[in-house]
């Protein structure tokens, strides 16, 4: 497990690269939820996504302790452009995969951010397989999602920046519930939290069919999920909790909260609407689950991980015309 001090000298290394995000809230909003919600806005970070964090602090680990010649990753989008970024800074080739079905808008910014993409089947084929292959062809570094120490140290930037921005506000938060693919974030997140906040119960934000996390933590070991299942929460669907991450999220989180399509569309609009942010689905469960109240805000003070603003044409049309 990594400790806070990876933490900190992740947040040194991304220092004027990645942007510190606001923590917001809206007095209309608090008044309809019965309590204080605060919002964690990393759709307004470099890329639109928290992605950016661990992959600006894995990319300058490897370019000083390795013979750096070019990056693989694969991802639905937000690791691609993060990396993408990432890599454009160092002036370094990068090859992405990423799904034929993943959002045009985060296809094309990650080819506009230099990078070369390479489509696969997710429902056919393996893109930890492809990544490997593509990596060991080019003589490149894989650089891993989320099952990496590094990147979790570097979205734990997320949570110790939202850790500090509560202490200069006088805010002792009651809970936080954060979106969860594989688990990256999250963990981080958690060690920040709760070197600030000790008793701070963390919980997991998921889409349903893709509740991986909710179920592995109570059953105590790793459970995957069924990737034939379609969801608009591109961005988290992933197949089972991380290797590196499960043993962090089994010690630090309390458990996971499942919600649904129509859930997550009606918290998209009222982000909008109360915060004047656009979210993704996959970056808006955690608000999902409290708007719905299945994470229950009344009398409380609430962290909610927003963790991506990388919005498809398609979802924004059914959000703004119901199609």
């Amino acid at each position: 497990m990594i400790k806070y001090k990876d933490i900190e000298n992740a947040a040194k290394r991304i220092s004027g690269r990645a942007t510190i995000t606001p923590l917001i809230e809206s007095s209309l909003l608090n008044k309809k939820l019965n309590g204080r919600v605060l919002f964690k806005a990393e759709p307004l970070q470099v890329t639109g996504s928290f992605k950016f964090r661990g992959a600006f602090n894995k990319l300058q680990i490897l370019q000083k302790t390795t013979n750096l010649k070019g990056v693989v990753a694969y991802s639905s989008g937000n690791h691609a452009q993060g990396v993408a970024a990432a890599a454009s800074h160092f002036k370094l080739p990068a090859l992405i995969v990423m799904p034929i079905d993943a959002p045009e808008i985060k296809i094309k910014n990650t080819q506009a951010l230099g990078a070369e993409v390479i489509l696969y089947d997710r429902y056919k084929e393996s893109r930890e397989k492809i990544g490997q292959m593509l990596a060991d062809e080019r003589e490149f570094n894989l650089v891993k999602p989320y099952d990496d120490y590094d990147i979790i140290a570097g979205q734990g930037t997320l949570g110790m920046e939202t850790a500090f921005q509560c202490k200069n506000l006088n805010i002792f938060p009651d809970q936080i519930i954060c979106p969860c693919g594989g688990g990256g974030l999250i963990s981080g997140t958690a060690i920040a939290m709760q070197h600030h906040f000790p008793k701070i119960p963390v919980w997991a934000a998921e889409p349903e069919n893709y509740d991986d996390t909710k179920r592995s933590l109570e059953a105590g070991k790793r459970l995957s999920n069924k990737t034939d299942n379609f969801s608009i929460c591109d961005s988290i669907v992933t197949p089972i909790p991380g290797e590196l991450t499960f043993p962090i999220l089994k010690k630090l989180l309390i458990g996971g909260k499942v919600v649904n399509e129509p859930q997550i569309l009606d918290a998209m609009i009222t982000a909008m609407q109360y915060l004047k942010l656009i979210v993704e689905p996959g970056g808006c469960v955690g608000f999902a689950a409290v708007l719905a109240r299945i994470l229950d805000p009344s009398d409380k003070i609430s962290i909610v991980i927003l963790s991506g603003g990388n919005l498809s044409l398609e979802i924004f049309k059914k959000l703004t015309l119901g199609k």
